[in-house]
């Protein structure tokens, strides 16, 4: 039997790591991912900010030293340093926005003000670029670091790094300048520098003070366990977040899913209110979900169109019904003939 994305992610940990390394404890559950969903404080690899949990990781390495749980304020005598998230993906097709859906696994460290390292191990499909401007940016918002690593010799060169502030600054500034070079380049060949273009493409509308980004999200998206739509509805935010949000000019954000209506959300609000990624959605900083229902001036036509294909798959008439409308959609905000009734 061939093993799992995270049986291979740990071993690999352990084998080239061990479990002790400068001085650093090393907490990995080899065998057991129901281990890694209890809390940090709790002896667990989940990590959490104001009673939201965020996804669980992979392994953290540790000192003796008392610690502060963001989650709950339970103060502990094991202090996380450094928390990763791991994935062979790049090996399993991963190639476009997938990559995105476990960012939220590492960045509940980064949130607590520690490293968070998300782990894509090399393979047949590279690191989207976006990726690293994700972090990137992410470690200018939060309170702690986020790295994109594709190998553990970086994460060794690391924890050496950790005990020497100078040479812990050095290694960090430094892989910070090379991710956002990757994130640059893509930026300038692709986008022309320009944030309205990058904005664009992702479906997202820059006004002052604030952006609103576009998907089609459905209630089925996350009331059917075959769609991991949560997942990916989290990543998405979270390049919107970062990307937008860490700039001076936008203080806030409008996840705008036209799909749904707010008895839609009223539902998952009840039905969902112990799902993570539906947690996470609802509660994050300067983030707010609107459907059709909160939006001013949308022509009836419009609205009745993005109701009819509510519940379908956006593939093939429901996808080209949607495009078409979105783009009337977007083109109201962008002039102001459609507004958010906030």
């Amino acid at each position: 039997m061939s093993l799992s994305s995270d049986e291979i992610i740990k071993r690999e940990i352990i084998d080239k790591l061990g479990y002790t390394i400068n001085g650093l404890d090393l907490r990995i559950f080899p065998e057991s991912s129901n281990d890694d969903m209890r809390l940090f404080c709790d002896d667990g690899l989940t990590f959490g900010v104001d009673r939201t949990a965020y996804g669980s990781c992979d392994a953290c390495w540790t000192i003796k030293e008392n610690w502060i749980c963001k989650y709950n304020g339970k103060k502990v005598n094991t202090r996380p340093i450094i928390a990763l998230e791991g994935t062979d993906a790049l090996n399993r097709g991963s190639s476009g926005n997938a990559q995105y859906q476990r960012f939220h696994h590492a960045l509940g460290a980064v949130k607590n003000g520690i490293i968070g390292i998300y782990y894509l191990r090399k393979g047949k499909n590279k690191i989207q670029e976006d990726l690293f401007g994700m972090a990137y940016f992410a470690s200018l918002y939060e309170n702690g670091t986020y790295l994109i690593i594709d190998d553990l010799s970086e994460l060794k060169d690391l924890i050496y790094a950790i005990h020497d502030k100078e040479k812990l600054n050095l290694f960090i500034n430094n892989k910070l300048k090379s991710m956002y070079t990757i994130f640059e380049i893509k930026f300038k060949n692709t986008y022309h520098n320009s944030w309205e273009n990058f904005a664009k493409e992702r479906s997202t509308v820059l006004k002052n003070g604030y952006v609103i980004k576009l998907t089609g999200r459905n209630k089925r998206n996350f009331t059917e366990s075959s769609q991991r739509a949560g997942h990916i509805a989290v990543g998405e935010m979270y390049l919107t977040k970062y990307y937008f949000l860490s700039q001076k000019s936008y203080k806030k954000a409008y996840y705008l899913w036209p799909r749904m209506t707010r008895q839609d959300i009223n539902y998952l609000d009840k039905n969902k209110s112990t799902d993570k990624e539906w947690r996470i959605l609802r509660n994050e900083p300067n983030i707010e979900i609107i459907t059709i229902d909160d939006l001013i001036g949308v022509p009836n036509h419009v609205r009745d169109e993005f109701i009819r294909v509510k519940d379908y798959p956006l593939k093939g008439e429901a996808y080209t019904i949607y495009n078409s409308y979105k783009e009337l959609l977007m083109r109201g905000l962008e002039s102001g003939v459609i507004s958010i009734n906030k």
